[in-house]
Order: structure tokens, then sequence, then C-alpha cells
């Protein structure tokens, strides 16, 4: 391109159209910019080139094209030789298989700037490892291969986590499903404890209703008949005071016998009205605290979303015990699996905290508490060392979840343990609740958000949660 430039162009003035030719393009300059390292390109052809490489095409020194400075002065120059030489460049945009820089084929490929160059360009690639197009291109498809695995392994594994997921997701539809059964075969068993309660109340307003008028109205009767018996004797007594002297006087003793009133005058008796106080009065609590024996307290329920697969919960979540096989449940972060184990739903950091577990005669069981971080996905050994204070019994031994795994000796077998969390205290302690009996007592400095931990074992008969006291405190 250059040649058949300079063919056309006068003799003296090839001299001065090479110090005004672009680097790049071989042309002469058009809208020429100025890098910091003082080489000049035209704007488009330093565009270009940084695309490729954000270095200076000649130097190899690193820029970015917002350094460039528009070199006024050089432009003006080349305004004015291309109109004193009466010649127009005919511009071409450089082919892509060419190199920007020396316009020659794109032959070998360096590997440290992964970019094609040309047989010029080897000094300023002298450091560098270069290969024929033939070698660095299967290079760069086994590197992108690699690559290519590692998506489709990758996409594969999306696939599988989005079923997983779709599966959560209906499995979330299922608790709920069972929450609101289990809601409202709740609430309509309290509905009918305060229906059953209401009635009772009623019946005992109405009860004491009819006695009260029952008493009245036999006190308005009496005095009724007492008013008849009054007017008989008045009009008797009227009737006598009408005869004559002689006849009346004769009479008189008898007829102030039979004027004599020995009958106590009506009056309202005392406790006529009705208890008002015992009906309406305090009404909601004492309806509540009739209630009580209507009501179950657990001071702990299982969290089925920890429960193994293997472990089957009740619908208050108050007992647990073997599956017959295996469940479909999320394998969501918090669940034990392949460790047969539930915890508490509710975690403590603080204060005094009992519950009791009734194991009865089940082989084997674990009971205690643990930390929020014991493994999920993963077989553990049961320890202190591994954030778990416990006792179990397996294989007719009962044992202490000390590193040493310390024999436990007790004296009858106990079917209810009690477990005392004193977090302040930093102790554990263990009661076999039958007897009242102390078993044993772990001590530790408790930092952490500590779980009831419950291992039922294998076995078809249940572990339950006892249920507590309910007591009603007033002051």
């Amino acid at each position: 391109m250059a040649d058949s430039m300079d063919e056309e162009m006068p003799e003296e003035a090839l001299p001065l159209r090479q110090d005004l030719t672009c680097p790049v393009c071989q042309s002469v300059f058009q809208d020429p910019v100025l890098l910091p390292c003082t080489h000049s390109f035209c704007r488009e052809c330093l565009q270009k080139s940084l695309q490729v490489s954000k270095k200076c095409p000649v130097c190899r020194k690193e820029c970015e094209e917002g350094q460039a400075i528009a070199n006024r002065a050089l432009s003006s120059a080349c305004e004015s030789f291309l109109k004193q030489s009466n010649w127009r460049p005919n511009r071409k945009c450089p082919i892509e298989d060419t190199c920007n820089l020396h316009l020659k084929p794109l032959e070998l490929y360096c590997e440290k700037d992964e970019e094609p160059v040309c047989v010029d360009c080897v000094t300023l690639h002298n450091t560098h490892t270069l290969w024929s197009l033939k070698e660095g291109a299967p290079m760069c498809k086994k590197e992108l291969g690699f690559k290519v695995q590692i998506f489709e392994k990758r996409v594969e594994s999306y696939q599988k986590m989005t079923h997983k997921l779709s599966n959560t997701m209906e499995y979330i539809k299922y608790q709920a499903g069972l929450a609101e059964k289990q809601i409202k075969v709740e609430f309509e068993r309290l509905h009918k404890v305060l229906v059953t309660e209401e009635a009772l109340r009623l019946k005992a307003l109405a009860d004491e209703e009819e006695q009260k008028i029952a008493l009245i109205q036999e006190i308005i009767d009496k005095t009724n008949n007492d008013i008849t018996n009054m007017n008989k004797l008045s009009d008797t007594l009227k009737k006598e005071m009408g005869n004559d002297d002689l006849p009346f006087l004769r009479n008189f003793q008898k007829l102030k016998r039979e004027a004599q009133w020995t009958r106590a005058e009506p009056r309202i008796p005392d406790d006529c009205l009705l208890n008002m106080g015992k009906h309406v009065g305090a009404l909601s609590f004492n309806v509540w605290k009739n209630m009580q024996a209507h009501l179950k307290y657990n001071p702990v329920v299982l969290d089925p979303n920890t429960a193994s697969p293997w472990l089957s919960l009740n619908a208050d979540l108050s007992n647990v015990k073997e599956s017959s096989e295996r469940l479909t449940t999320p394998d969501n972060p918090e669940r034990f699996d392949p460790c047969v184990f539930v915890l508490g739903a509710e975690g403590y950091t603080s204060g005094k905290h009992r519950w009791e577990v009734i194991v009865g005669d089940n082989p084997r069981w674990i009971v205690g508490v643990c930390k929020g971080s014991v493994p999920r996905k993963k077989k553990f050994t049961v320890s202190t060392t591994r954030g778990v204070w416990s006792i179990g019994l397996s294989k007719g031994v009962y044992t202490v979840s000390t590193p040493e795994r310390t024999v436990l000796q007790v004296q009858q077998r106990p079917e209810k343990i009690r477990i005392k969390l004193n977090l302040d205290k930093g102790e554990v302690s263990f009661w076999d609740a039958g007897t009242s009996k102390h078993l044993v007592s772990l001590t530790h400095k408790f930092d952490v958000k500590m779980y009831p931990i419950f291992g039922p074992g294998l076995h078809p008969t249940p572990t339950t949660l006892a249920p507590g006291k309910i007591a009603v405190h007033t002051s």
C-alpha cells in the first residue's frame, strides 16, 4: 500500500512524507494523537491497536486511550503537506490477520501475552515463549476445553440443585399443609372446651337464677296468703263490731284473741341477688385457669427441620421414633444425615432450663445438649470435644460423652431422664426423673447457643418429651 502511494507522489516529497507517516497504517497521519511516550498515531489506528493490547505499538510501554492528546502541530503539518503535494491518501483499515505495528502476517503466538504476533515482533517478545500458530491454537483450545468441562459439570450440578430446590419448595407446601391441619385440630379441640365451659357457666347462672327467683316467689306467695287472711280477719272484726253492745261485749275476749297476728312481717331476704362476681368477675382469667386441665405444655419441642430422614415425629413435635422407611425430606443444611439425631426447636444462651425425656425400654439412646455447630452431613463421635454434652445407652452400657467415654454406673434402669441446663453456672446435669436421683453433671463455659439433642436410636418405641407442669401465679 505504501509503495503505490510513493509512486503517485513527487520524489522530493518522499522524505517529508515518511516523517508524517503513521507507524501503524503507514499512511499520512489523520487526526494524530500523542502518547506520553512521545509516539504519535492516527486516532483511529491507536484505538484499534489498544483494543488488542494496552501498550504503545512502537515502544510497548503501558498506556491507556485516555492518555493520548491531540497533536495539533502534527495535524497542521499533515494538512499543509497534503495540500502542497495535491495528494489524498486512499486509506484502508489494516486487515485483521496482519500486525497493526509492522503490517506483516501474524504467524506466531506469544504464550505470555496470549496474542498472535508477526516475525518483526520477536524483538519485542524476546523473553517470551513463542509458538507457531499451528502449535499455539491447540494449546489454547486445550485450556478452553478444561473450562468447557468445568462449565458442563457446573451446569449438571446446577440442574441437580434446581431439582432439589423444586423438591424443597414442594416440601414447604407439605409442611404448611401439616401445620394448617394441626392448628385447625388444636383450635377445634380448644373451641369445644370453651363451648363446654360456656355451657357449664350458663347452666350455673340459670340454676342460681331459678333458685333465687323461687325463693322470692315463695315469700311473695306467703305474703299474699297473709294479706288474704288479714283481710278475712278484718272483715270478721268489722262485722262483729256492728252487733249490739251486749252480744259484742260478751264475745269481745274471743274476738281479741282471734285478732292476735303473730306471723313476722315479710322482708327481702339476705343473699337473695345473683352472685355476679362468681359468674362474670375476672371471667376470662377464670376460664383460662379452668382450661389448664385441657392444655399441654412442653418445655422443649422437636425441630423437624433437623431430624434425620430415618426419624418420624408426631404432629405436635413431642415424640420421635424410627421411621419404617427413609422419609423423603429436603437435604437442607440443618438436617442430620447420616447421623440419626434431632434437635430441640429453641436454643439457649443464658438462664436455667429443664426438661424430661421418656426413654422407656429403648435399648439405645442419647440425650443432652450440643452446640449449634455440630456436624450435620457426616458421622462424628459424640463427645464434649465435638460440642456434645450427653449421656446415652448402647449395648446395655450407660456412658457419659467425655472424650474417654466414661461408663456411668446406675443402680436401676431409668425410664425417664431429667436434664437441667444452667448456662449462667456453666453446668448440665442428668437425673433419673423417676427416683429424682442424680446421675452425673458436666461443666463447661457455654459461650454459644446450646440446643437440646436427642438420639432415639432406630427403635419403634417412641422417645417422648414429658409435658411440663403448668402453674398460675398471680400478684
